[in-house]
């Protein structure tokens, strides 16, 4: 008699399995492949980035990346990137945390208001948003400066990321609050010694999310950022690209090298970003 094994609930059978294990592969190889085809064209010598022979190893070289870094405004435009990029993730993790605590454990006039007005700012395209913006800048001063694109990008940022860090502190117990009062701490120090540690995988979302959204970024630079030397690199890499021509080992050079500080961030905070994705879709 040939016995037949029932299978259990949510086994999957050896067919679903090679069909899942095969979709996973493929999903992969559609991702990989335009970063690897990215890294190859740019080890290509110039003007054969066209070329489909196989003599990738007999004529790779580091010509794109030497040109780049030597013959360019990259270096100039990466460091405005980062100095923008890293302001941006500091004071946004700082206004976003703050926002968030407070409109999560205190209850103030207006605090509805505030909500609400954090959630309709997200609703406006950044497009509609430059004008105002630009006419703002410009009455202030802040026009091709550092410090104005940081206010920027701010006003995309911390709206979200306030929303995020509120879901997050209202998984927090209150009761851990209460305790760091009881020990003499203000709102302020209770805040800042006893539920900010708490909420590193929060914080390291907040972060990510804000370096990202300044490092990527090519409007507002694109508006504010008109001289030459305060350029960051979502402009200055449409240097490479003119009317009727484009210098395509200098553009997947360059972005090769763009990816390299998002990746080492990335790196840094990948051990909180999945505990604080998901920390704040339920509430403890």
């Amino acid at each position: 008699m040939v016995s037949t094994r029932t299978r259990g609930r949510g086994e999957r059978g050896p067919l679903a399995s090679i069909g899942l294990h095969a979709g996973l592969l493929l999903a992969v190889a559609v991702s990989l492949f335009p970063v690897v085809w990215l890294v190859l064209t740019s080890l290509k010598p110039r003007d054969s980035w066209l070329s489909t022979e196989l003599q990738f190893f007999n004529d790779s070289s580091l010509d794109n990346y030497t040109r780049v870094l030597t013959e360019t405004e990259f270096p100039r435009w990466l460091l405005n990137s980062v100095l923008t990029a890293g302001l941006t993730m500091v004071l946004g993790v700082f206004l976003a945390a703050t926002t968030g605590y407070a409109v999560s454990r205190f209850r103030f006039p207006g605090h509805r208001s505030v909500m609400w007005l954090l959630l309709v700012t997200q609703m406006f395209p950044v497009a509609i948003l430059i004008v105002p913006l630009y006419n703002l800048m410009a009455g202030l001063g802040l026009l091709n400066q550092i410090p104005g694109l940081v206010i920027a990008y701010m006003t995309i940022a911390v709206p979200f990321c306030a929303w995020m860090m509120k879901s997050y502190f209202d998984t927090v117990p209150i009761e851990i609050d209460q305790a760091g009062m009881v020990d003499g701490l203000t709102p302020f120090g209770t805040f800042w010694r006893v539920v900010l540690p708490l909420s590193r995988p929060g914080i390291a979302v907040t972060a990510f999310y804000c370096f990202m959204t300044a490092w990527g970024e090519v409007g507002y630079a694109t508006v504010f950022m008109s001289q030459e030397d305060k350029r960051t690199l979502g402009v200055g890499l449409q240097q490479f690209i003119g009317q009727h021509w484009s210098d395509w080992g200098l553009m997947t050079a360059s972005a090769v090298l763009i990816a390299i500080p998002a990746g080492v961030v990335f790196l840094l905070v990948q051990r909180h970003l999945i505990t604080g994705l998901t920390a704040g879709a339920t509430k403890a």
